[in-house]
């Protein structure tokens, strides 16, 4: 098994008020591999939000060990650990945040600046905008477009400086069905065709399916649902 994550007995607290601390995550083991869709699966208040975001490395666990692609970030300094957020991770979230005053082309564009992307930018720019299927819409400003088209131009920028690991919470969470299930074919595609990981947490059934692996979430403690193999 290729691994591109796994985490050792993962806790994550925060401190209350009164001087206690409320336990949110309590021991997560799992192990995510290179070039598959995975789903964290729960509840709101379950915990992969949390989870996701210690993944990511925006967040750090109280305890326990987090390892991406071999190196293990309880041993990387802050630098490191921003190094990889900016060039090796890409970011979809449930509120697209779009720039408004940027076309589509000018978002995906932007991204790819933050991360230093060395290429032919326009051409890659051009690129990812074909495979979300708005290659037509690339001069569009953000109020001009749908949810659905919105949220496409931010997996766009996501991917734009082809980044080894996609993070994205809840990316369906404000769209209706269908363009929630456009979405998830559209994670297949960078899967398959991209070869690029990528983890998302989702409350809604009728989207496991399209994942190759759905951990389960409840109670800040993680179990394995379904495997591809199985």
């Amino acid at each position: 098994m290729d691994l591109m994550i796994e985490t050792k007995n993962i806790h994550k607290s925060f401190p209350l008020g009164n001087g206690e601390s409320l336990e949110v995550l309590k021991g997560i083991n799992l192990q995510i591999e290179k070039g598959k869709l995975t789903i964290l699966k729960g509840r709101s208040g379950s915990g992969k939000t949390t989870l996701l975001n210690i993944l990511s490395v925006l967040d750090e666990p109280t305890e326990g060990e987090l390892i991406i692609d071999g190196e293990n970030m309880n041993e990387a300094g802050e630098k490191r650990r921003e190094k990889i957020r900016r060039y090796d991770m890409g970011f979809v979230f449930q509120a697209v945040a779009l720039v408004p005053i940027l076309s589509a082309y000018e978002n995906v564009e932007f991204g790819m600046k933050l991360a230093d992307y060395q290429g032919d930018r326009d051409q890659r720019i051009r690129e990812v905008l074909r495979i979300v299927g708005l290659q037509k819409r690339m001069n569009h400003m953000p109020a001009q477009l749908s949810g659905g088209e919105m949220q496409r131009v931010a997996i766009a920028r996501a991917v734009g400086h082809s980044p080894k690991i996609i993070f994205a919470d809840e990316p369906t969470g404000a769209l209706d069905t269908d363009s929630g299930i456009a979405v998830m074919k559209l994670f297949r595609e960078l899967v398959e065709k991209e070869h690029i990981t990528i983890v998302m947490t989702t409350h809604d059934p009728n989207l496991m399916e399209l994942g190759d692996v759905v951990y389960e979430m409840e109670d800040g403690d993680i179990k394995r649902v379904g495997r591809e193999e199985e």
